[in-house]
């Protein structure tokens, strides 16, 4: 078994040790060590990186036989001494969310009796799964608890300890594994098996920020994120708000009843363009009838209608078949082209599976009614009309 160094010392960063094996596995080198500070994809924290010798390592595996193969770029030779040197930046900033975890659940265990069901940590955001919906006062009252614990600067202690031993402590989560646990104490507070890798004290956390929350499968899941990470999302967050309220011209309190404003007016303006357009549509489509052309059995009209949308399309071809004996086939600009095809009541053109053909010969998508279908087709307008002319025929 490979002698894990991260379970007595997680802020080690450099090691010692023997390669125990090195083989290829699906074209990559997967190194055994006799011990090593690299800690392997487990328990929902991602795996180290860094460097074993001159070799990058890509990957770290937690066997099943006990043993952490280590996946490098290069294969090192088995009996050979190496040096490991462990990504500080990515192993603290795993350290940071797995303690902050910790923190943030016993948080809500204790001023709210609600378990952490499971937990995800990322590579840019991370997740707890709460057994229950929580309110924003609850989440607000265990985030606060929760930075408490990490100003206070509370040791957060490595101790092990036999299945028998752990039945008689007052564990938060029922230990999942058999045998010889791994216990992270923080005083006063949580006592949990975990296998993972934490801050020696909660000061180095930094700070426990929820981002968001949802409901989640009758629960609740919270996104969280804690020092290093808690920063870059404030900062993110800043340059976000300070755009919009130099584009708004308000401050930051006015930022919200701004952009509910600006819904308001923009719900408005769509009411007013939908009443123009129905408006215009009317007279147009007069003028589009008296130019109908004879297609078969048909009137057809076949039109291009510059720089009007597919919802504006089919209100000017709704207003065309207003009469009978008609059909239109309405198309815009640009490729995919946004494409429109309605018939009057008394005509037997059935416009879904003209718009299914056309698609499946010019390419595109589309679909709808008998009466009227819509779509986009990865085609030239004059290649749709042309289209529509000859099988409409």
């Amino acid at each position: 078994m490979t002698k894990r160094l991260y379970y007595t010392d997680p802020l080690l960063t450099s090691f010692d040790a023997i390669v125990v094996s090195s083989a290829t596995a699906d074209g990559r080198a997967e190194v055994v060590l006799d011990q090593t500070a690299f800690y392997p994809t487990s328990g929902g924290q991602p795996f180290d990186t860094g460097r074993l010798g001159s070799a990058r390592v890509l990957d770290v595996i937690d066997r099943e036989d006990g043993t952490i193969a280590h996946v490098t770029d290069a294969g090192l030779a088995p009996g050979a001494s190496v040096r490991g040197d462990i990504d500080w930046p990515r192993r603290f900033d795993h350290m940071q969310q797995h303690t902050g975890q910790h923190v943030l659940s016993a948080a809500f265990d204790r001023e709210h009796r609600v378990r952490t069901m499971s937990f995800h940590l990322g590579a840019e955001a991370s997740t707890i799964d709460l057994a229950r919906e929580v309110s924003p006062e609850e989440i607000r009252q265990a985030e606060q608890r929760a930075n408490q614990v990490v100003w206070e600067d509370r040791p957060v202690g490595i101790r092990f300890a036999t299945e028998e031993e752990a039945s008689r402590l007052p564990l938060r989560k029922e230990p999942t594994r058999t045998g010889s646990l791994r216990l992270i104490e923080i005083p006063e507070f949580d006592l949990s098996a975990c296998g993972g890798t934490h801050v020696p004290r909660t000061g180095m956390i930094g700070l426990i920020a929820v981002t968001a929350w949802e409901r989640f499968k009758g629960a609740t899941r919270l996104t969280f994120a804690c020092g290093g990470r808690a920063l870059a999302s404030h900062r993110a967050l800043r340059d976000v708000v300070t755009g919009a309220t130099r584009a708004l011209s308000v401050s930051a309190a006015e930022l919200a009843p701004a952009l509910e404003r600006l819904r308001a007016e923009s719900r408005d303006q769509g009411r007013a363009l939908r009443q123009l357009q129905e408006e215009v549509a009317a007279h147009r489509a007069a003028s589009l009838r008296a130019a109908a052309e004879t297609i078969g059995p048909v009137r057809g009209v076949l039109s291009t209608v510059a720089g009007w949308d597919a919802a504006a399309l089919k209100t000017l071809a709704v207003a065309i078949v207003s009469e009978p004996g008609l059909v239109a086939v309405l198309a815009g600009e640009g490729r995919p082209v946004p494409v429109v095809i309605a018939r009057s009541a008394d005509v037997a053109t059935d416009a879904s599976a003209w718009m299914r053909r056309a698609a499946g010969e010019l390419g595109g998508r589309g679909g709808g009614r008998p009466d009227l279908a819509q779509g986009g087709l990865d085609a030239t307008a004059d290649e749709v009309l042309a289209f529509a002319r000859h099988t409409l025929g």
